[in-house]
């Protein structure tokens, strides 16, 4: 593999760095529950007064939840937020996030803005500006679709073989009578688009709580979902691809296309106190409200489109094998 070649493709990996969460609204609190072995040697976690900035994301589980407009939230995330994080002493705790390595963190942060701002935003805002919004869908749909063998065997990892079934039915709808994906006849068949990935799957095994990290190229990241990638990688079809130039092909537009849907969240991210901990605490709080909702088994309640920020088959990592 030269890599010379994949370096530009690195780049864009950046993307979602720097906007990796979703507005508040998308977010679940952050839970607070045992550290599991491998993280318990970790410095404590910082006092909420240590945290610098503030996140709109941020909730503290201990709040009650029907004094609840003040920030916005919409009605239907306080339902959720109630489910979750209610009176029944699952989920209370610190509104702090368990940030250790913040100092690290934060420059690594500014690395991946700066490659944000440079390359991947202005790829992304061409690449919506030229392609038309019908493509851009298909393009959406076929990466989505994509993600189907990932989601299915993490499904059966968590004990869920009847949500495994769905999405396989749905893998296959699409694969089909959707065109290899381009199409979504499966949404419209009301079939739930669920998302998983084994960090999660990790998570609803017991490793509920994890340290945040923030990766060059990769971004937000806990040590639990850096373990994760290990396990996702392999199942990836676009990883099977052996022609370089294909793979590497597909992984550029799965970029540009992850970055092209996050640039509604731009704003808000530029009018943030601290955009750090803004993108930091709605991370955080997003992996913990799909670790609760694989838990509590909540997945009827519809399509789960939280999705982590980069797609792990989207990374050009070498072949090390050849």
């Amino acid at each position: 593999m030269n890599v010379v070649r994949i370096f530009p493709l690195f780049l864009l990996a950046a993307v979602l760095s720097a906007c990796a969460a979703k507005p508040a609204r998308d977010a679940g609190p952050v839970a607070s529950t045992t550290v599991p072995a491998s993280d318990a040697a970790a410095p404590d976690v910082p006092a909420a007064s240590e945290v610098s900035g503030t996140a709109p994301a941020t909730a503290d589980p201990a709040v009650d939840s029907t004094d609840s407009d003040a920030d916005g939230v919409p009605d239907a995330t306080e339902d959720d937020f109630a489910a979750l994080y209610g009176t029944d002493g699952v989920s209370g705790g610190s509104s702090a996030s368990y940030d250790p390595w913040e100092k690290m963190n934060r420059r690594v942060h500014r690395f991946n803005v700066v490659v944000d701002n440079a390359v991947a935003r202005p790829l992304a805002t061409a690449y919506t500006n030229v392609v038309p919004r019908f493509a851009r869908t298909g393009v959406s749909n076929f990466f989505s679709n994509l993600r189907s063998p990932v989601t299915v065997v993490n499904q059966l990892l968590q004990g869920r073989p009847d949500d495994a079934w769905d999405t396989l039915g749905r893998f296959l709808m699409n694969s089909t009578l959707g065109i290899g994906g381009l199409f979504d006849p499966a949404s419209k068949a009301m079939v739930a688009n669920r998302k998983e990935d084994f960090g999660q799957t990790l998570g609803a095994w017991g490793w509920r709580r994890s340290r945040y990290v923030e990766l060059p190229f990769f971004g937000p990241r806990t040590v639990r979902d850096v373990f994760g990638l290990a396990g996702d990688i392999p199942l990836s079809p676009i990883r099977q691809v052996e022609e370089d130039k294909v793979r590497i092909g597909l992984q550029g537009l799965q970029l540009v296309d992850a970055r092209s849907q996050l640039l509604a969240a731009d704003d808000i991210r530029s009018s943030a106190v601290d955009e750090y901990a803004l993108v930091r605490d709605a991370w955080l709080q997003r992996r913990t409200y799909q670790i609760e909702n694989d838990l509590r088994g909540k997945h009827a309640r519809g399509n789960d489109d939280l999705d982590s920020p980069i797609p792990v088959d989207a990374m050009p990592m070498p072949d090390w094998g050849n």
